[in-house]
């Protein structure tokens, strides 16, 4: 008999561990579960919140642009989709080789996207297609050969707080050559990087063609007028 309650007792026993191992096991279930829902519920509203600083930085810092025209090929094509920074020159200065959107300074119905040439208080000559700054000439990779324009222009003083701007497109682009330098009032943001087509995308290379990128429907059309 005390065999038997001794065999009942280790049987009560086993059970009765066997109980609390389970109840241990379900309580560290149920300990783990809300931890699991608490980081997907924190990975959630962290994800949400990056598209919300990305979506607010996208409308109120770029705007997206279609390009009309082949004045800055090879760097920029036709129907070709880019960012533009709007606030850029609110922080930095504009230098020679930036790619900019501008109001046409005889017209302010329409936009230009064009490369700045030379900088306030410069002398600018164009001969046989070089340009010259205060009579030194300007190396500019950004223009292959073939889109080259042997003609003369200037000199030409750029008055304070003006730029002189040009396309890559030589042969191609209604530019300072006509109109005469821009005003920096008239620019209005920075050509940053292309987002369409995709074999294009990538940022926009101050001194770039199109070999040198990196690579929603747009908002504006900028004529880069032929």
């Amino acid at each position: 008999m005390n065999e038997m309650r001794s065999l009942n007792g280790v049987s009560d026993s086993q059970s009765q561990f066997s109980g609390t191992r389970c109840r241990s096991s379900t309580l560290e279930i149920h300990s783990w579960m809300p931890g699991k829902l608490s980081f997907r519920r924190v990975w959630t509203r962290d994800l949400l919140i990056a598209t919300g600083i990305a979506l607010f930085i996208i409308v109120f810092f770029y705007q997206p642009v279609k390009i009309e025209g082949d004045s800055m090929a090879p760097l920029l094509s036709d129907q070709e989709r880019v960012f533009i920074n709007m606030l850029v020159y609110h922080f930095e200065p504009i230098e020679r080789g930036d790619v900019v959107v501008f109001w046409n300074p005889l017209d302010r119905t329409e936009c230009f996207i064009k490369r700045i040439v030379a900088l306030p208080h410069e002398t600018v000559e164009i001969r046989h297609g070089m340009v010259y700054l205060n009579g030194d000439p300007l190396p500019e990779p950004y223009v292959p050969s073939r889109y080259q324009d042997l003609s003369d222009s200037g000199p030409i003083r750029v008055p304070s707080e003006s730029y002189f701007v040009m396309g890559d497109n030589r042969n191609s682009s209604y530019d300072s050559r006509v109109f005469g330098p821009v005003a920096s009032r008239f620019i209005y943001g920075r050509a940053a990087f292309a987002y369409w087509p995709m074999d294009h995308f990538g940022s926009l290379s101050p001194t770039g063609t199109t070999e040198s990128k990196n690579q929603m429907n747009a908002k504006t059309s900028v004529a880069s007028r032929n």
